[in-house]
């Protein structure tokens, strides 16, 4: 019989919290399929194929979770998906 250790890690709150932002897509009747995935590739670097989910997702799920990670990264994306005419909000 063998003995497992566990380590224990320090993680401050500050950089909990940090880490749980989210950028959110909602569904719309303005774009197209192809906009968004394009606007997925180049905003926030997803894979095609990760794109094409993601709309799928936005369209009959009515939002998907696109990135996450801490705000200050967050904010310039989420800027970039707004102005290419998404509806997206950081949370």
């Amino acid at each position: 019989m063998s003995t497992k250790e566990k380590a224990r890690e320090k993680v401050s709150v500050k950089e909990l919290l940090g880490l749980n932002n989210e950028i959110i897509v909602y569904n719309d009747d303005v774009n197209t399929f192809d906009h968004v995935i394009e606007t997925l590739i180049r905003v926030c670097e997803h894979a095609p194929e990760q794109a094409e989910q993601c709309s799928l997702i936005i369209h009959y799920n009515g939002k998907c979770t696109v990135k996450t990670g801490p705000y200050d990264k967050l904010k310039p994306q989420c800027t970039k998906l707004l102005a290419a005419g998404l509806s997206a909000e950081i949370v």
